[in-house]
């Protein structure tokens, strides 16, 4: 069948349903199973090529409105797939439905809010026959859909529509969610259709990527007020590989768009997105003019200053640099992490805690307050900065970008040594950004006077390297006395990229909240309040609050140090020793203890079995299956792992096999190195691993193997202790 062709028969067919919420689940059924256009689709049959296959697509349809009833706005969406099933493992994952309502609106101001969601699914058997399945139970409730479908066997067809309507009351200016898909499955796809409708005053970004079909007008109409209709229509889709360490949308076809609705002119110019000049002009690339046009007024320098200058005029400075960083790590606490108790106080209803920090307190919600505020600051000192809008790398590069909600905010401060600053919470350090930004291109708004934007250009973000994003362990083992057990010691140092991700899995508010009080001379929630009576009752159910989630965090880390190894452990605790907020070259520094029971550990006679691979923890495993890859590598940066495991070695033994943990293996993109060797009664086992880039071609993918199989294989190695 021609492309063209049935791209015009499914928009048709989609065109004929009246969009409202008014429609009944049996109508729905009707008007896309029940069409003449419907039974194209029926028609379509699997290329001989994806026979073997575990299932494939018939058809995939994307059907997108947006209009506009009486003084309402009103946006549809319906996914029609028709899917084959051809073995057990297609038939297994098919057997339940999970959908989430993910455009669920709720009443606010003076709006008017109608959801509505139908599901309709049917089994069409290898004879022709059908079985509708029964969706209204599941399809009405608040929750999103679970839906059980039995009975299925090979050479079943499902056919399933989603069905959603979303109505908004007296709205002039509405964003809607943007919108970001790759043209692709885990299965492959015969015939692949999107459609999207219009009506005036709906503005549409839209682009389509890495070879996808450009999006095409298919109504007629050229009126100013009529609907517009555009679609397009791939066939022949094969399935999407499900690689490590790869980002779709760089790479495959794929589309993103986003409608926004704007009543009038006065608020298209208050519409917070990239959106088209006219209604009825698609929106498809942005320039660097566009960039600047729309940011240019939007950091203008605000901020209330009396408490940062304070901080600034009683302590003294050698550098600017220094000047700089300690004002920021300053406001960090002052309009962030002096309201954390704050926070967990009122989340746990313990009291209304804002009482106690006087008349509309500063707090920073948004990166574009905070930059704001922290522009005013540069102003106030007479140092020069710029403003960077990047987008991170999964997004694609920053010549496409095309969506708002893919933007990221960074400033850069012009010191003898530039000072790049991005996220605004209580982990935020200056010179680390987000590991998806770095090395990426980004524009960057030219600031003069410390005030006025006035040009734009593209500039390289900074890159880490595998040695500033580094974990070191050090881990002592001693055998019990029985020799049934491990018992471990541990200390755990971390650094750059590594750091930041250790710091947003293990820190709880009182491991910094505390330090940051002592540290500027603030006081806790607890010294504000007052009476006596209100302080007793404070005290007690905070500190019943602080006794849970310390309860939470310990079984927190023992859950992520059992995920480090392929052994349990237990009888585990761990200490902080320094959290690492104040710079980037700051160690967040970690001691624990557990044991480890007889896993690793296997008697011979009166010589004992070591699996000593094991404790450097788990390793990437590279499947058969993955030794041919067909797209390029991404990591989220570059990065390396040194690990120390110190063994005691019991009285009246001695150590062999330690020849197999000696190993060496380097190349361009990375490398496993190990050593071991018996120092006094301790057996000293020392290992590297490392990846150097954030980004490898796929050319380079067997080198990375070779190092990975051979860490892999480092963690199946034995000792054997042997008695004297």
């Amino acid at each position: 069948m021609k492309k063209k062709h049935l791209l015009l028969t499914v928009s048709i067919l989609l065109s004929t349903i009246s969009f409202s919420q008014k429609i009944s689940i049996e109508d729905l059924k009707k008007q896309i199973w029940n069409t003449r256009n419907a039974k194209q689709l029926e028609e379509l049959k699997v290329p001989e090529k994806w026979k073997n296959e575990s299932a494939v697509y018939l058809s995939k349809s994307l059907h997108y409105t947006y209009n506009r009833p009486h003084n309402s706005i009103e946006f549809t969406k319906i996914i029609h797939d028709r899917v084959l099933l051809k073995d057990q493992a297609s038939i297994n994952e098919f057997s339940e439905f999970n959908y989430s309502k993910d455009e669920k609106y709720f009443s606010y101001g003076l709006s008017r809010v109608t959801n509505t969601f139908k599901l309709g699914v049917k089994v069409v058997k290898p004879d022709g026959s059908e079985i509708v399945i029964k969706t209204d139970d599941v399809i009405e409730g608040d929750d999103d859909v679970k839906l059980a479908i039995p009975n299925l066997e090979k050479g079943d067809i499902i056919d399933y529509f989603f069905y959603t309507n979303v109505i908004l009351g007296e709205n002039d200016l509405h964003h809607y969610k943007p919108v970001e898909l790759i043209i692709g499955d885990d299965y492959s796809i015969v015939n692949y259709n999107f459609t999207l409708e219009t009506e005036k005053d709906f503005f549409i970004t839209f682009n389509t990527y890495n070879g996808a079909p450009k999006l095409k007008k298919t109504s007629k109409s050229v009126k100013k007020n009529d609907v517009r209709k555009y679609g397009f229509n791939v066939t022949d889709i094969e399935k999407i590989d499900s690689n490590r360490w790869f980002y779709p949308f760089v790479e495959l076809p794929s589309y993103k768009f986003q409608v926004n609705f704007a009543r009038t002119g006065k608020y298209e110019k208050r519409a917070y997105a990239f959106i088209p000049k006219e209604s009825e002009v698609i929106k498809t690339n942005l320039k660097k003019e566009d960039v600047f046009e729309f940011y240019e007024d939007k950091f203008r320098p605000y901020g209330k200053l009396s408490e940062v200058n304070h901080f600034i005029k009683n302590n003294s400075f050698t550098s600017n640099e220094e000047k700089i960083e300690a004002a920021f790590y300053f406001i960090r606490h002052a309009y962030f992490t002096n309201y954390i108790e704050a926070f967990i106080v009122d989340d746990a209803d313990i009291l209304y805690p804002y009482d106690y920090y006087g008349n509309k307190p500063i707090i920073f919600n948004e990166d574009i307050e905070f930059i704001k505020f922290f522009a005013a600051v540069l102003k106030d000192q007479k140092i020069d900065y710029e403003i960077l809008i990047g987008t991170k790398r999964y997004n694609g590069s920053i010549n496409d970008l095309l969506l708002e909600s893919n933007v990221s905010f960074l400033m850069k401060v012009k010191t003898a040594t530039p000072l790049y600053i991005e996220t605004f919470n209580h982990i935020a350090t200056i010179n680390i950004i987000d590991p998806l930004l770095e090395n990426s291109d980004a524009y960057s708004l030219k600031v003069s006077n410390q005030k006025n934007i006035n040009d734009i250009k593209i500039e390289k973000l900074p890159q880490t390297t595998y040695k500033e994003n580094n974990s070191s362990k050090e881990i002592n083992i001693t055998l019990s006395e029985d020799f049934s057990s491990l018992r471990a010691t541990r200390k755990s140092s971390f650094l750059g990229q590594n750091k930041l991700t250790e710091q947003k899995d293990r820190l709880y508010f009182y491991d910094y909240v505390y330090e940051d009080y002592k540290k500027y001379g603030t006081k806790p929630l607890y010294d504000k309040i007052k009476s006596k009576k209100l302080k007793a009752k404070y005290k007690n159910e905070f500190e019943a609050l602080i006794a849970k989630y310390k309860e939470q965090q310990l079984k927190s880390l023992q859950e992520q140090a059992n995920n480090e190894y392929d052994f349990e452990i237990d009888n585990y605790s761990f200490k902080i020793i320094d959290n690492g907020r104040y710079g980037k070259s700051e160690a967040f520094i970690i001691s624990d203890e557990f044991n480890i029971p007889d896993d690793l550990l296997k008697k011979a006679g009166n010589n004992i079995i070591i699996q000593v691979g094991k404790l450097i923890g788990k390793q990437v495993e590279i499947d058969e299956n993955e030794k041919n890859r067909k797209n390029n590598i991404y990591m989220n940066y570059p990065r390396s792992f040194n690990e120390t495991i110190n063994i005691n070695i019991p009285d009246g033994y001695t150590v062999s096999g330690i020849d197999k943990l000696n190993v060496s293996i380097t190349n361009d993109v990375g490398g496993f190195v190990s050593t071991a060797k018996i120092e006094g009664s301790i057996l000293k086992i020392v290992t590297l691993k490392y990846y150097s880039h954030n980004f490898e071609p796929k050319e380079n993918w067997s080198n990375l193997v070779e190092f990975l199989d051979a860490a892999y294989q480092f963690t199946q190695e034995k000792i054997l202790l042997k008695k004297l």
